[in-house]
């Protein structure tokens, strides 16, 4: 009987001869739209089966217990990481769009089951972080290794991982155009009509997938009962102004929240810390506790008090400004609750948290200008969702997923206006306030953040690896002329000479220029040493640490052909500049065809 190698071999003669390349991209797009939506049922059926077994079989939430739940998590996460995964958990979106730009699509078979794991150990025992993240990883993960298995090249294997990422979306919130809107934005795939159709396949297949396990569950169960008034405008570009600050807190105390954990060498103290901080939040503010859907949905349907929950507080919570200040706190603290569940060690999303700090922000501003005294009057369910379009579009930059997500998820396209303004206002200002996102910050100190800009999309598809030359003979500066002659420029193709001392480290170079006057002169071939010849190259670049466009400004700079090339001290080779422009237009020809 036939091994699964000789089958796959098989399969892909037969594929070949009686499937185009652009027919089989088409069932793969929905091959992998249905596997994401899969991914995601699974997910948030894992994590709501977890919820429900402590609330129901522990009663830990009728005790107040409840906040001694997330240690427990971040534990059992910890416990899996150390002893079967081995690796420390990386951002899912991250990870994707660096092996994207880094790896060719290319995603290990462990990054399929690890999220399905992780993440709902994490916000089933009430990590303030949501599903999206996870789920796009491990559907990411599947159209990866499905790419490599049937052989698929570069470009389609990147296609299909935004596939796998609009299938995802797509199941979780039932919002087909917003999911494909967001593997353009967040991925910044190029929107032709190559790339439209595969996206439009994943994201149907998904949904598909969701309502056919869930049925007609909705996320947010909320129907407009107001639509856009003209008079408010200025209330929403308010809002725009909020949502635009509250981004750039948020991204500013995701980032610091992690450098203060890099204190604590140890996983276990960074555990026990987070662990304690996250159940101390949960003690004052419950609905911090896990994705936080719930809370949303009470603040749709007008029930702030249950949105709340049992509090410290309820003594004063029939004070309307008690509550503001209560929802204001979660909006503050929200932010800080999430990163330190990842910061602690726990798997999980930006995403949702995001939405939920929005929904906070929105119905405090509605609130306030309800409550003024000074004869406005907003709808707090509007401004509750336009607040979640508001910081999306600013945390992620993505502001046409914001506004179309929540248009499709509440059915509100009555809002369009207010959320395009809101959502515009946010994105303008985190924009220019913030060049990154929690996505793509550290991705931008090596050169990994793909752009919809084509020359900077190129550089960065580029791998220094590729253009690196080594053929290069090295000269020692205490040779003589003579030797160096006979030694080394007589067996070089080459006109560059490296001068390397002992350890291996370039201390100059000689160009072939520099010597050509007097090399057939026999009277200096002893008497004249290499160290007397060198002079330092016009500019170095560094393995590792410059990214591709550096080095293309560093020889635009330089007006060199050719530069060394340094890691860790050491000399490595050169980069000549017809090489790097040959590469770059081969790539760039690869990727706009």
């Amino acid at each position: 009987m036939p091994d699964a190698k000789t089958l796959l071999t098989r399969f892909l003669k037969w594929r070949y001869k009686h499937i185009s390349n652009k027919t089989f991209v088409h069932i793969m797009s929905l091959v992998v739209g249905f596997l994401a939506g899969l991914v995601a049922v699974t997910l948030k059926n894992t994590t709501y089966f977890i919820q429900s077994l402590l609330e129901k079989g522990i009663v830990f939430s009728e005790n107040q217990l409840y906040f001694i739940l997330p240690i427990i998590g971040l534990a059992l996460v910890f416990l899996y990481v150390k002893y079967i995964h081995k690796k420390p958990i990386q951002h899912a979106i991250s990870s994707i769009i660096f092996a994207l730009s880094k790896k060719g699509g290319l995603l290990k078979v462990k990054n399929i089951y690890a999220p399905l794991i992780t993440a709902p150990l994490t916000v089933g025992f009430g990590g303030s972080v949501g599903l999206l993240g996870p789920a796009v990883k491990s559907g990411s993960a599947i159209s990866s290794n499905l790419s490599r298995l049937f052989h698929l090249d570069t470009k389609t294997r990147s296609l299909l991982v935004a596939c796998a990422s609009a299938g995802a979306i797509s199941s979780i919130f039932q919002s087909p155009i917003a999911a494909i809107i967001f593997a353009v934005e967040v991925f910044t795939l190029d929107l032709t009509m190559l790339s439209m159709l595969p996206l439009l396949l994943a994201s149907i297949s998904g949904v598909l997938t969701s309502y056919f396990f869930l049925g007609n569950e909705v996320l947010f169960s909320f129907s407009l009962s107001e639509g856009f008034q003209l008079e408010d405008t200025f209330f929403y570009i308010l809002l725009g102004v909020g949502t635009a600050f509250s981004s750039i807190y948020f991204t500013k105390m995701y980032f610091a929240i992690f450098d203060f954990f890099k204190r604590f060498k140890s996983p276990k103290y960074k555990l026990l810390v987070g662990g304690i901080a996250i159940g101390i939040m949960l003690y004052a503010i419950p609905p911090l506790y896990g994705e936080g859907f719930g809370f949303i949905n009470n603040l749709l349907d007008g029930d702030h008090l249950k949105a709340l929950g049992k509090t410290p507080f309820d003594a004063h919570i029939h004070n309307i400004w008690v509550v503001i200040a209560l929802l204001f706190g979660i909006t503050i603290f929200k932010a800080i609750a999430m990163t330190t569940t990842f910061a602690a060690g726990g798997a999980g999303g930006i995403f949702i948290p995001t939405m939920v700090m929005g929904s906070a922000l929105g119905n405090v501003v509605a609130k306030v200008i309800n409550n003024l005294g000074l004869g406005f009057s907003v709808s707090e369910s509007n401004f509750t969702l336009i607040g979640m379009a508001g910081l999306i579009a600013g945390v992620i930059h993505a502001p046409l997923t914001a506004i179309f997500l929540i248009a499709e998820i509440t059915g509100g396209y009555q809002l369009f206006v207010p959320l395009m303004i809101t959502a515009s206002i946010s994105y303008l200002i985190t924009k220019n306030a913030l060049d990154y996102t929690i996505y793509t910050k550290e991705l931008a100190k090596i050169g990994a953040v793909l752009t919809h800009n084509k020359d900077q999309m190129v550089l960065t598809l580029l791998e220094m690896d590729d253009v690196i030359e080594k053929n290069f003979k090295s000269v020692h500066p205490e040779m003589t002329l003579g030797q160096m002659l006979h030694e080394s420029v007589s067996k070089s193709k080459r006109n560059i000479f490296p001068v390397l001392n002992e350890e291996e480290k370039l201390i100059g170079i000689i160009v072939l220029d520099d010597i050509r006057e007097f090399m057939f002169d026999t009277e200096l071939y002893n008497s004249t040493y290499v160290k007397n010849l060198m002079h330092a190259p016009p500019e170095h670049v560094f393995y590792g640490s410059d990214t591709m466009k550096q080095v293309m400004q560093k020889f635009q700079d330089s007006g060199a052909w050719n530069l060394p090339v340094i890691q860790e001290g050491k000399y490595m080779g050169f980069i000549s500049k017809s090489k790097l422009l040959t590469a770059y237009r081969r790539k760039l020809i690869t990727h706009t065809r």
